[in-house]
């Protein structure tokens, strides 16, 4: 940490900057628009019109090193991961598998995620409180997502331990460990049974309409996803998908806390919780940071960023930037938001996106409907620790 004399410093790994980075991350917006760390080798941006620029130009801002810092390579791989593609490949990747996010799926998924959050919701009516993350929030993801895919119901909850373990970070842990590759082998291993399963007996889910499904190659040619593309598939979708929204469940319960008065308008005018969401988006986005490389030299506010260098793109802070938000540290539920890039922008805007914004809505409106003031033990609340997400693994609530 720094003070407030000497340059600002940055470091994503560590656990008291990540406790509270938005001082340092206005000071980055302040002094260093273009900031660069000399001792983990990277540049960040972290104003909204940099971040937001570096999102559309996917020619010089490359994904194909890998979109996470730790995780990097020197040379661009041939990762079956859609996000750490860039075009041609990742547009015809994305192609396909956005059809397994058709607007029909996902609003006939309204009334199934409903009902999930009643279940969890209801019990807690006759209770004085209860861990707003570990009993609803971390749970409701993964049945939605498991339940897209079709994974048996049982199996859920050890699906997001898994999940939960790979994203861990130790402090200065920047690689992962041989806890990590033992994990990595369990999840990979249940969802490749899971793969051969769905070969031999496809069912209405999205993962049989994936395997059914034909990507077109550069000679016009169409082909079928092999296992390892499906796999990589199915742990992008859970792994971010359920980190992210459990993620930002924990935001909006400490959020409208600190903000009753913003809670009470989305009680009285349900009908503004859409809006509420995207404030929320705004205000703490669950994913703060993405990587890119740099594919030749850029220059920027001034400086040069290097062809080859890694660059961290603070989405997060480009949410609390004053330059394109009023009074940005407020949460203003009715705020008028024209955009933000909490989802990320551009060719890489979140796949997931109107699953992630179902999820949120619902549970917001169940949750306020059931319990229109609550606060926040803050003494007990905790905070997961990875280089991808920022928020909250436990929020004891009391009404």
């Amino acid at each position: 940490m720094s003070d407030s004399r000497a340059r600002p410093y940055y470091d994503p790994y560590d656990y008291a900057i990540d406790a509270n980075p938005h001082p340092i991350w206005k000071r980055l917006r302040d002094e260093a628009p273009l900031y660069h760390n000399e001792k983990l080798n990277f540049y960040a941006l972290s104003r909204f019109d940099d971040v937001m620029a570096a999102c559309l130009d996917t020619e010089r801002f490359s994904s194909a090193y890998g979109t996470v810092l730790e995780l990097m390579t020197d040379e661009p791989g041939e990762s079956p991961m859609m996000i750490w593609r860039d075009p041609p490949e990742h547009t015809r990747l994305r192609k396909l598998v956005s059809r397994a996010f058709s607007p029909r799926r996902i609003g006939e998924l309204e009334p199934q995620i409903r009902k999930i959050c009643r279940s969890y919701l209801d019990p807690m009516q006759a209770s004085d409180g209860f861990d707003y993350i570990e009993e609803f929030g971390a749970k409701l993801p993964v049945m939605v997502i498991s339940s897209l895919l079709g994974v048996p119901e049982e199996d859920h909850d050890q699906i997001r331990v898994w999940t939960d373990q790979l994203l861990h970070r130790e402090p200065g842990e920047l690689h992962g460990s041989r806890r990590h590759e033992e994990i990595s082998q369990e999840l990979w291993g249940y969802f490749a049974r899971y793969v051969a399963d769905r070969r031999l007996h496809p069912t209405d889910d999205m993962m049989s309409t994936l395997i059914d499904s034909e990507i077109e190659m550069p000679d016009g040619s169409m082909r079928k996803l092999d296992d390892t593309e499906l796999l990589s598939f199915i742990g992008l979708l859970s792994g971010a998908g359920n980190e992210t929204v459990a993620r930002f469940l924990g935001w909006a319960a400490t959020a409208l806390a600190q903000f009753p008065d913003e809670r009470a308008k989305l009680v009285a005018e349900p009908e503004g919780i859409p809006n509420g969401v995207e404030e929320i988006l705004r205000y703490e986005a669950p994913s703060p940071v993405q990587a890119r490389r740099m594919t030749r030299d850029v220059e920027i506010h001034g400086q040069t960023l290097p062809e080859g260098a890694r660059l961290l793109l603070l989405t997060a802070s480009a949410g609390r930037d004053h330059r394109e938000y009023p009074e940005p540290d407020r949460l203003d539920v009715a705020r008028k938001i024209d955009r933000h890039v909490s989802l990320g922008y551009g060719l890489h805007f979140c796949l997931g996106a109107s699953l992630a914004r179902l999820e949120a809505r619902v549970a917001l409106e169940e949750t306020l409907a059931r319990f229109p003031e609550w606060e926040v033990d803050w003494e007990a609340t905790e905070m997961v620790h990875t280089s991808t997400v920022r928020g909250y693994a436990k929020v004891p609530i009391r009404f």
